[in-house]
């Protein structure tokens, strides 16, 4: 066979590869919403759900644990700590691990494993003792810290899979819509503490005992239910097929990747033939060297500083307040027990206190926040919401950080009213699309690692905060009027780095990707197994 017949061979091979690549893309960014799409928003959904239930339900249990173990009631200053920045520890550790394992070994083979540690660790949570030679707070901060591990790969693995999936007209609510899950898993924490402090109203009331069998029960409940939700969803989340673009761009395997658009598209399933032809593609592959050549450009790598600190930015407020609901609403007085009411009666009226106020909280204007980003995601757009989620966060935040003093002196409600305005414009702007932006923003190869930096990031922002938190807590007012004026500054910073981010509505994964798709297949990888075969 000449050189020029095995030339023209090896180009109309290419051509073909890459023509079906162009065709299976254009499948996947057009495709109506159907019942796979449903599907891939519940699986991804319920890992949100647990993740945020587990998160913040340590927010009441924290209450509960420091009453039945410390004699003054509450836990000291560095056990509350622990326990609290135990798990964004772990989750910025999970974001980088499972971030880049699912770009190397396949989103599919992660998802699920990440779900796994989150279900033991939560479950050795409900059953922690206490002994001699160790202590409950200790092994509690360990399997928090475990199950941070999980709840951090939960973030670019769901991002990113329901990314790849989605339509470009759908692709910012189908996110969104996932990512929504997190609002319902904090009101869910706060109606099951409710639920189970009522339940326990009467054991409470009637303990006198500085270590209330009772109230150990409860926050057991609180945090061991919330391995159910990851349990019914672990079965899906192992049967979830590969998304095309990782078969497509890093298997190279574009003969496969076509077979499971056409079947999931239809049929909502996939299938993985042995015996099939594998014809792979020559593209560009992940490493060190294309890593730092691809984010060297300024136009690639001011988009992963422009996510990450944005992310950062947002969870110094978001999680600063949001893991410390308790003290804030007690600084201001909000819901605390009658001065009247004496041992078991104050302690259940406090346990129940916390829970429905954060479940005011969470009702008004966690909730709500996401759904306004949902409606208006892909039309309004990702950068303008973001802008206007941070303006509006520096506006609310210097007023209540300068107006402290005078906003609590006349009117407590008008506190909480601002408070939970915060709360809507933090997911109705820079809560949800600093989750949705880098989980399109990045080429195939490096989206999860890209999604995982930024998010790790983030939980860096959350450390920082709730370390804060714990060294300012007991100065009372001074403290919160303070740590939310340092918010109104970061808030402002985030302001800016939005102004490096591109707008990624309407717009299809590869084209934000700022890489050349005309030549992105350049060849083929050796003969395809027919080929071989017939040799």
């Amino acid at each position: 066979m000449s050189d020029t017949h095995s030339s023209e061979i090896q180009k109309g091979q290419e051509y073909s590869l890459a023509q079906r690549r162009r065709a299976a893309l254009e499948q996947v960014d057009k495709a109506s919403f159907n019942r796979f799409h449903v599907k891939v928003c519940l699986v991804a959904g319920v890992g949100f759900f647990t993740d945020a239930y587990d998160l913040f339900a340590i927010n009441i249990a924290s209450t509960m644990i420091g009453t039945t173990r410390s004699t003054g009631a509450s836990l000291s200053a560095n056990q509350d700590l622990g326990i609290k920045v135990a798990s964004p520890v772990g989750t910025l550790i999970g974001q980088l691990l499972f971030g880049w394992l699912a770009d190397v070994v396949g989103r599919k083979r992660m998802y699920g494993v990440e779900l796994m540690i989150i279900i033991v660790a939560t479950f050795a949570q409900a059953v922690s003792g206490h002994a001699n030679a160790i202590s409950i707070i200790a092994v509690l901060v360990m399997w928090r810290f475990l199950m941070g591990i999980g709840i951090g790969g939960d973030y670019p693995l769901s991002a990113v899979i329901s990314s790849e999936f989605a339509s470009t007209r759908t692709r910012g609510r189908l996110m969104t819509a996932v990512f929504s899950a997190q609002g319902w898993g904090q009101f869910t924490a706060a109606v099951v503490g409710a639920i189970v402090v009522r339940a326990f109203k009467t054991q409470i009331q009637n303990q006198t005992s500085v270590d209330p069998i009772s109230v150990d029960t409860c926050w057991r409940l609180i945090i061991g239910l919330g391995a159910v939700p990851g349990v019914i969803a672990l079965y899906y989340r192992l049967t979830i097929p590969e998304t095309p673009r990782f078969t497509m761009d890093i298997e190279r395997n574009i003969h496969q990747a076509s077979q499971d658009v056409d079947t999931f598209l239809t049929t909502g399933t996939f299938v993985v033939d042995p015996d099939s032809v594998v014809q792979r593609a020559q593209a560009p592959k992940a490493s060190r060297r294309d890593f730092i050549n691809y984010f060297s450009k300024w136009e690639n790598g001011k988009i992963l500083l422009g996510t990450s600190y944005s992310w950062f930015a947002l969870d110094i407020a978001f999680y600063g307040l949001g893991l410390n609901n308790s003290i804030i609403l007690a600084t201001i007085g909000f819901g605390s027990p009658a001065k009247s009411l004496k041992q078991g009666f104050a302690v259940y009226q406090n346990l129940l206190n916390i829970c429905i106020g954060n479940l005011i909280l969470s009702v008004a204007g966690l909730i709500p926040g996401y759904y306004a980003t949902f409606f208006l995601i892909d039309s309004w757009g990702r950068k303008p919401i973001q802008l206007m989620g941070f303006t509006m966060l520096t506006i609310i935040f210097v007023i209540m950080g300068f107006g402290y003093d005078i906003i609590t002196t006349h009117s407590k409600g008008a506190f909480v009213f601002l408070y939970c305005l915060a709360n809507f414009f933090q997911n109705f702007g820079p809560n949800t699309t600093t989750f949705v932006i880098p989980g399109g923003a990045f080429p195939t190869r490096y989206r999860s690692t890209g999604h995982g930096i930024s998010a790790a990031t983030g939980k860096l922002g959350a450390i920082v905060a709730q370390v804060g938190f714990s060294q300012l807590k007991d100065r009372g007012g001074a403290f919160i009027k303070h740590i939310l004026e340092i918010f109104a500054l970061f808030m402002l910073t985030g302001v800016f780095s939005t102004l490096l981010l591109p707008e990624t509505k309407g717009r299809s994964l590869e084209d934000i990707s700022n890489e050349d798709q005309d030549n992105f297949i350049h060849g083929v990888a050796g003969p395809s197994t027919s080929e071989k075969v017939h040799s």
